[in-house]
């Protein structure tokens, strides 16, 4: 089964060169909203290629149907996967996310198939994430995350929001 072993694809991300157009094509035009603004992230104990790394970004979040699409605004220079060899340049999609409750059980899996682990952190109390690449460089980057208490609340009021999204306020800030 490969990598599709460790759950389901459930959010394209995206690395905007432009996040305010961004936001607009896919609010305007794609109708998708709307997205929920979380700025200046950094994972606990974030490395990236095994070395620690300050790398800060922000995200907004909105779902497509049962899809999640996050854009991503990189807010430093610090070493990750939004810049460099594992940026991609043009707005298209960075990488896809899945779901699990066990990053220990998907790193052995992601072991088994070859797949370099690029960027892992703390997400919350008690979420982590890994992102690794799957082997086709820029593009094929893969986001699993074992989300922290809460995150399964989080995203079901954002999904919920989408269902019935007017056009109005197109960005919302959270926290």
């Amino acid at each position: 089964m490969g990598l599709s072993a460790i759950g389901p694809v459930m959010q394209f991300a995206y690395v905007p060169t432009d996040f305010d157009a961004a936001i607009k094509h896919w609010t305007q035009t794609m109708g998708v909203g709307p997205f929920y603004l979380m700025e200046n992230i950094h994972l606990g104990d974030m490395r990236y290629l095994g070395e620690p790394t300050e790398c800060r970004f922000s995200i907004a979040i909105a779902y497509w149907g049962d899809m999640q699409i996050e854009l991503v605004r990189v807010e430093n220079d610090a070493p990750g996967i939004y810049r460099g060899e594992y940026g991609v340049s043009g707005d298209v999609l960075h990488h896809q996310c899945v779901l699990t409750d066990d990053i220990m059980k998907a790193r052995a899996i992601c072991e088994e198939f070859g797949a370099k682990v690029l960027v892992e952190g703390k997400v919350g109390d008690d979420g982590a994430v890994i992102y690794v690449d799957t082997g086709g460089g820029p593009g094929t980057i893969l986001e699993i995350l074992q989300a922290s208490s809460g995150t399964e609340g989080l995203f079901a009021m954002i999904r919920d929001q989408a269902k019935t999204w007017d056009g109005s306020d197109p960005l919302r800030k959270l926290g």
